[in-house]
């Protein structure tokens, strides 16, 4: 998927216009980055374009424990979008990286990530098995 795939599919499942889609792909990448490892970040940077890849840079490889609730004010305080803007965009950032990504990379990911953040990559009332 490139830039301009990704964008747009971002931008049609949250219903933003490209600008605060853009935004919420930055916030989203960046607060998903705090949440896993070094490592991680690193091999999930190479499964994305490259214009979204320092979104996911670490300096550390420790991963930063949040839940659900703290992710999403994390990515709503740096989208600047309200409440229900920043849980959709995220929803369909993560939905649209699941997509992009390899299944190999997607377990990987899956796995540094506590469950009620897991439940962000599949679409709403769908229920995590």
């Amino acid at each position: 998927m490139n830039f301009a795939e990704f964008l747009e599919a971002v931008r049609r499942q949250a219903g933003l216009p490209p600008t605060e889609a853009a935004n919420v792909i930055r916030a989203t990448l960046t607060t998903l980055a705090e949440r896993i490892s070094g490592s991680e970040a690193r091999n999930l940077a190479t499964q994305l374009p490259e214009e979204y890849r320092g979104y996911l840079h670490k300096e550390v490889d420790f991963a930063e424990i949040l839940d659900r609730v703290e992710f999403l004010n994390e990515v709503r305080t740096r989208s600047g979008l309200d409440d229900q803007q920043a849980a959709e965009g995220a929803r369909a950032v993560l939905m649209t990286l699941r997509e992009a990504m390899s299944a190999d990379e997607f377990e990987n990911l899956d796995s540094e990530l506590s469950e009620d953040i897991r439940q962000l990559f599949h679409p709403e009332g769908r229920v995590w098995a």
